[in-house]
Order: structure tokens, then sequence, then C-alpha cells
């Protein structure tokens, strides 16, 4: 497909591997992203993608082609700028904050239909509420994660914060140290909601250096976001290795109660 769009291509370097796949595409350095049929999110991504262009904080898509999904047998494909990445771990808490803050500002400006942070909740509700989907997982924590998803949506609506675009998961995983500053990526699960709820997939030391947070309102997020990811571990179709010992370990965290551990305690998914 690339090749047929002009980039030149000699080898293709698989980067990523979970729900869907990246590919290094080399001499032309541009990322290949692959979805499987029934993967329906890449349009949206890059109108959310196009929109926030004149940003710096975003990953961009390659310039040389039309930003647009292309097909080819049975498979979604859209192709981004491949960018050289230091190690996530050398970028320091103040940068990520900033960048983050950044990232928000610029999507205050950009105006896109896109679900409320609710909406995915309601998809992990609904899916554990599958006992077909999740036939695996025992009554006492299929219990355990319905209860936490309404508890904790009733009680983020309560503190009736002001909503606007966010990332949606801006963990380490999903920001690229360049040479020319943090870039965030997979920009698919966008969605309207408190910052605070953004601030829940980053480690601890960045959100204390983001300005103006409702630290009340950001445990109730944190604990719903281990929920939500317990969630997606348990759908028959994830493709994250370690998917399912991650999703006992975030089990065992919730069985446990507070203090919490974040996110990113849980090994693979940042």
């Amino acid at each position: 497909m690339a090749s047929a769009l002009g980039l030149e291509v000699d080898d293709a370097i698989p980067v990523h591997v979970s729900n869907r796949v990246a590919v290094r595409l080399r001499p032309s350095e541009t990322l290949a992203r692959v979805a499987s049929p029934g993967h329906e999110a890449a349009q949206f991504e890059i109108d959310v993608a196009t929109r926030l262009a004149r940003t710096s904080t975003v990953g961009g898509l390659d310039p040389r082609v039309a930003p647009r999904v292309y097909e080819r047998d049975g498979f979604t494909i859209t192709l981004w700028t491949y960018y050289e990445a230091k190690s996530a771990a050398e970028l320091s808490p103040v940068a990520y904050a900033d960048a983050l803050q950044r990232l928000h500002a610029g999507m205050r400006q950009i105006d896109i239909s896109t679900p409320r942070f609710t909406d995915r909740v309601r998809e992990a509700q609904e899916l554990v509420a599958s006992a077909v989907r999740t036939r695996d997982l025992a009554e006492a924590d299929r219990r355990l994660l319905l209860d936490t998803f309404e508890n904790l949506t009733t009680a983020i609506a309560g503190r009736g914060a002001g909503e606007q675009l966010l990332h949606g998961e801006p963990h380490p995983g999903n920001i690229l140290n360049t040479e020319t500053g943090p870039l965030f990526i997979d920009l698919e699960t966008c969605c309207r909601g408190p910052v605070e709820f953004d601030l829940a997939h980053v480690p601890e030391d960045v959100s204390e250096r983001y300005p103006d947070v409702d630290q009340r309102l950001l445990g109730h997020c944190r604990v719903l976001v281990l929920a939500m990811v317990a969630a997606w571990r348990l759908d028959p179709g994830d493709r994250l290795p370690s998917g399912r010992q991650i999703a006992k370990d975030l089990l065992a965290a919730l069985r446990s109660g507070p203090p919490y551990p974040p996110l990113g305690a849980f090994t693979g998914l940042q």
C-alpha cells in the first residue's frame, strides 16, 4: 500500500503489537498502523490529528500522502510520521506535565464530536456485565467492577468539574520523547471529560506538577481507570501481551482497597 502511494519501502519493522500493529517502513520513515476488520476508530483518530496539526505536542500524519484511512486485504491502514524516540524514562515529570498541559490547551481550541469519558466507562460496564464475553471472570469480581463503575461515575459527576476534549489515555506508552520534544500519539481514545481523567493515566510525579488539580476528583478517576483497564484486559479480543495476568493483578489491587497503586505499577501497561 505504501509503495503504491509513492513511498519508498525496502523494509518493514514491527515496533508495537497489541490490538493494532505498528510497523516502521524504511527508508521512507513512515509508521504504518494496521488494524483488523471491525476496528472503527481509525478515521476518528485522523480527524483529531488533522485538527491538532498546528500544535507541537502530537505525532503527525505522514504529509506525503493524503490524510485518510486506506484499506487492503480487509485491513485498515493509516500512515504517520515515524519519530526516533529516546527512552520515556528520560522524560522529566516537568516536561511531561508541561506537554500534557499544552495538549489540553490545544484541544480546547478545536471543535469535534467526541464521546464523553462516561461512554467509555459504559463500554467497560457492558463488557463486564456480559457473562458470555467475560466468562472466566468470577462473579464476586464482576460485581466488584460493576459497583466500582457505578459508584465512581456518580462520585465524579458530583464534583461538578468542567469538561473538555481529552487524550483519553496519555500514559507513558502514548508519549514519545523525541529530539524536538515530547509528542503524544494514539488519539483514538479521545473523549470529553475533566482533565483529572487524563491525569489518572500519568505517573503521580507528573500529575503533581499539573496546575489546579482537584485531588479528590483525581483520586476517583485513578480508581475508575484501574477498573476500566481491568475490563479491557478481560476482553476476549484483547491482544496485549500478559493481558490476563495484568487483569488479575488489577482485580487484586481493587479488592485490597486503598491506598491504590498507580496505573504504571502494573507491568506491561505503559
